[in-house]
This record gives C-alpha cells, structure tokens and sequence, in this order.
C-alpha cells in the first residue's frame, strides 16, 4: 500500500461492507485518485464521470468537508434534478456533517439558521437565477451540480446556472451519463475536439461501468430478453401479428408489438412479471432483503402491473407515481423494508438509491440510451461483493444495442460528425438514437390514432451479459428458461459469465439429444399457411365474441384456452390445436364445459 496525497493509505476499490448512501467512512480507490488529481489541481472547475452505483456522492461530501475545514468555502450549494434527491444530499451531507437545507424554497430569500448551505433543483435555480447569483457572491460558495447533463435540457436552464453560479469559488460537477443527443452545451464543463474535429465534453474524471465491474464496485448485470407473438388492431381496422423483436420487419410494426407486449390485458407482462419474481426468490436465497423495480410507461399501467405482481406474489407492490406528494416517503419506506416489489412510473430513474434492488423489469417504451443507462444504474450498486443484477426487457433491437453496450463510455458532442448513412441522411453519434431524456415512447405517433392490443404471448428469448448473448430460446416455464432463472444471487462477473457459459453448452447438448429421435420421425406435411391464417382469425373473432359477452379481457380468455386444450401460443399452434380452441368455445357458447 503506497501513501497518499493526503497522508492515508491507497485502498482496496471496494468494501465489503456498505455505508449509508454518500457516508463511507473510507475511500474506494477511485474516489480517493480523483481526490488527489482535484486537490493537486485546486481547479475551480471539475467534472467527475462516474457510473451509477460508484459513489460520486461520497467523493462530492469529501471534497465539500476538506474545502470547508481549509477555509477555501464557507457556503455549498447543491443543484439536484429532484425534490427525492435534495433530501437525499441532505441525509447524506448531515452524516458527514455538513448542514444543508433541502426545504429552501426562492421565496424564502435565505436558508434556515444552522445550515451552511441549500440543496435545490435545476427548475428552482431557472426560475430565480438572480435569487442564486446573489446567495452565490455573499460568501465563498461550493456548487455540487448532481447529473450536471440536466443543465443542457433547455437553454433557459443553461443560461440561468451560469448566471446563478459563475460567481462561485468552486463548481463541481458530477454525472454518471454525461451523453446527450443534442448540441446544447453543458454549463460549465470544457468541450475539445477530437480528431474528427468534433467538439466532446472532456471529464477531469472518468471511472466507467467497466473499471467499476471489475474492482467489484458495481454488480453485474444479465439482461433476461423476452420474446413473443404479438397481434393488434391498426387505426385502420387492420389486424396485424408479428414476433417481439423481429428483425426484418419495420420500425412502425417493432414499436406497435412492443406497444402491444406492455399492455396489461395480454399474456406477455404477467408471463415476464412472473418470471421477474422467480428470479427474485432464487436471488432472496442468498440475499433475503433483496427488492424488484418494475418500471412503467403511465400510471394506468402502473396500477395494473401492481395488481399482477399482488396476484402473483400475494403481496401488495409500493406503487410510486409522479402525481404523489408522498413519493419520497414511500421510497424511503421501501428502502427500509424488505418487501419484494416496487413499481414505478418512470421517476425512479437517476441518483434514487436503494441499494437492495437487484431485479428490475423494464416495462416502458421509453428507449433513449440517456433514460436506459438511469434505469438500470438504479440495480447495478453493489452492497457487499458478489451481488447481481437482472433486469427483464422486451427483446426489441433497441433496447438489445443499449444493453450491449452497457460498458461503452460515451461524451457529450457538441458538433454533429460529418457522416452520412446509406440513406443519405444525417446518423449522429450513431449509438444516440434520440433526444436524450425526452419521454420517446416507442412511437408517440401511435398514441395519436386508435390502435388496440388484441392478444400478446410471451416467449424466453435469450440473456445478454457483457456483450454476449446466452440461451436457445423456450416456452415461458421451460426448462431453458429455469436454467437461467435459477442462476445463484451471490456470483461475481467471472462466475456469471462461466455458468451462463455452461447453461448455453447444457442446453444445446439437450437440443443434439433429442435432434436423432426427430430425425427419425417421418417428416411432417408441410403446413397450409393460407389456412392456418384463416383458422388463427376465426379463433379471434369467436374469442372477442366470447370477450364482449363475458367481459373478459381476450388475453385471459386465450390463456384459458390453452389451459383446457394444451398447446403452444397461437402463432405456434398447429391446424389440430386451433380446431381443438374452436371446437372449445362453441362448446362455452351453447353451455357446454
């Protein structure tokens, strides 16, 4: 162990305990180079990148204590996006003891007595930046800019924090996704080009997710890919089915199935949430108090997707939505707890901490890399050495790339690159498919006309881990799927890649077992495809005959279908088994069991 600027040890990247959030009494290896580099710098700017769950709040109350007990400053204030997350820099300055005050509001004109500075949002400081500047300049001020990315969201946003805080003695800037898709400039932080002439946001400090996984700072994540059969109701009146994640077919008819899996009324989100929450139970063996997020698009589907997590678990979900004036409340109730599941409406995104997540199911159609790169950073701290993450996902080729490249470090561009793709048309920063942080539903277009979600079957498709993809695929229950369900909870990133290696050589050893008796087998007819359609829009028509005259929601009454008369989803059955559900349902029409 070698000496220190500040006279301590170099430590170990990680510790197997865990602090309260932003408290640790010791440093991470990271955080105590990025302290030596900011005081042998004494820059009055500074940029931090770290990935969610490294601790970028622990570093920003350690600099904020050293600079106050040397004299540089004597006020701090800290720009959070959230009112959650100004009480949550607050909890954690006053463990370190620094007093600040989240309850500040403009009109108050100055912070309580006792405090030595304020935690405010982005919205707050825009809207008053005079108010800020004035505080700024009456004493020597701290500024901790959390998920600085926020100040380029507006350009009234920008111009308000550099007219509050260009007075400032010291601004540090903190983030953990520093991308953004647009070219507004992030106040605050030194642009330069790169050799393509492109101008990048340049860190001071940067620990990415791959240093941190491999210093066992962070959990590894698998992503569990859910696939399936999908079929709607255009705006037009048009009947369309097509599998989850196709890839030949196009972007209007991705984000329709996309759409269609996340309704509640089919088949595809209770399969996934059920799947979500076996893996939940596997992970609480070796980790009792671990918790699930499931993240939603709206709070209609909130609400829905609580009450099949109760159906499922028995148990009721904390349900937070953005309307809810005691949504912190409940956050921090859940943290303290050891329920099973939360479920959440988009909010609990970035900076949220609780550290007992470790399944989430990504249940929105919101599919910026900025957005993603937050929700999964709410699983990804790690506790104590071996904890995992997994997160539940459509198998859409969107969130397919995100997940892949989950250890690609990226910077903000201020400049679009001088490239074109094939079409001729402009493909900035080719991984940023959209503006970052903007609610991009899968197609907000579509919510514009009518459409109808008919019926939507979940398959297991396959897991993703570190850029490698696992599994043949299976039935929602098969024994491909428990294989990768049933992974231990407690592994680190080399033992996880080993056994997903090992399931993938079990499962195929399986397929070439069976592959013999299937060769001996004569070979079957070869299926009339015009009239499997014919019989699969009969079977529709007569389910949604038997939906509007009982009130059964047509994903239920398909489920019960294959329950009584066996078989795989419908775009799977064969000529028998469609007849077989006909013949079942004349049989409920007439009174018929």
């Amino acid at each position: 162990m070698t000496e220190t600027l500040f006279g301590g040890p170099t430590l170990p990247p990680a510790y197997p305990e865990r602090a309260a959030w932003g408290t640790a009494p010791k440093l991470r290896a990271w955080q105590q180079e990025a302290l030596d580099i900011y005081f042998t710098r004494a820059p009055r700017d500074f940029l931090a990148v770290a990935t969610p769950g490294a601790g970028k709040t622990t570093f920003a109350l350690r600099v904020a204590s050293m600079l106050i007990e040397s004299g540089t400053v004597n006020r701090v204030t800290i720009v959070a996006p959230t009112d959650h997350l100004k009480r949550q820099w607050a909890d954690a300055a006053a463990k370190v003891g620094i007093a600040i005050d989240p309850n500040f509001k403009n009109s108050d004109g100055q912070h309580g007595r006792g405090f030595i500075g304020v935690a405010v949002t982005y919205a707050q400081v825009a809207s008053k930046p005079m108010l800020h500047r004035a505080k700024t300049e009456a004493a020597r001020t701290l500024v901790i800019l959390d998920e600085i990315h926020h100040g380029g969201e507006a350009l009234s946003w920008g111009d308000g924090l550099r007219e509050a805080f260009d007075p400032a003695a010291r601004r540090l800037s903190l983030t953990g996704t520093p991308f953004r898709s647009d070219t507004s400039p992030i106040p605050f932080v030194e642009y330069a080009e790169d050799r393509d002439g492109i101008r990048r946001s340049k860190a001071d400090y940067t620990y990415g997710y791959g240093n941190a996984l491999r210093d066992h700072v962070v959990r590894p994540v698998m992503f569990m890919a859910y696939s399936g059969q999908m079929r709607w109701r255009t705006s037009a009146g048009e009947e369309m089915a097509a599998s989850l994640g196709e890839a030949a077919v196009t972007k209007d008819i991705t984000a329709h199935a996309w759409r269609t899996a996340l309704n509640p009324t089919g088949e595809w989100i209770p399969a996934v949430l059920a799947g979500a929450d076996k893996r939940l139970s596997e992970v609480r063996r070796s980790v009792p108090d671990a918790g699930g997020l499931v993240i939603a698009t709206d709070h209609e589907d909130a609400r829905a997707y609580a009450g099949q997590l109760k159906r499922i678990t028995g148990e009721s979900p904390t349900v937070i939505l953005s309307d809810d004036a005691k949504a912190s409340e409940k956050i921090e109730e859940f943290t303290a707890s050891e329920k099973r599941w939360m479920v959440a409406v988009r909010m609990v995104s970035e900076g949220v901490d609780v550290p007992r997540l470790s399944v989430g199911v990504y249940a929105t159609s919101t599919s910026t890399p900025l957005f993603f790169a937050q929700a999964v950073g709410r699983f990804v701290r790690a506790r104590k050495r071996g904890e995992t993450a997994s997160v539940f996902l459509p198998s859409v080729p969107t969130l397919m790339a995100l997940a892949n490249s989950m250890e690609m470090e990226r910077d903000h561009a201020l400049d679009r690159p001088e490239k074109e793709d094939g079409d001729g048309l402009f493909n900035p920063e080719d991984s940023l498919m959209a503006e970052a942080n903007r609610e991009d539903k899968a197609s907000d277009s579509l919510t514009k006309g009518k459409f109808e979600a008919l019926d939507s079957q979940a398959s297991f498709d396959r897991v993703l881990f570190d850029g490698g993809e696992f599994g043949t695929g299976g039935e929602v229950g098969s024994e491909e799927e428990l294989d990768f369900l049933g992974i231990p909870g407690l592994l680190d990133a080399e033992q996880v890649g080993t056994l997903l290696r090992q399931r993938q050589h079990d499962q195929l050893n399986r397929k070439n077992r069976r592959a013999p008796a299937a060769e001996q087998a004569p070979a079957p007819a070869i299926p009339d495809h015009r009239m499997l359609m014919d019989l699969r829009n009969e079977l529709a028509k007569n389910v949604a005959a038997w939906a509007a005259r009982t009130g059964t929601p047509h994903g239920v009454v398909h489920t019960k279908l294959r329950t009584v008369c066996g078989g795989p989803p419908v775009a799977q059955a064969n000529e028998e088994q469609l007849q077989s559900r006909l013949r079942k349902l004349q049989d409920w029409f007439i009174g018929r069991k």
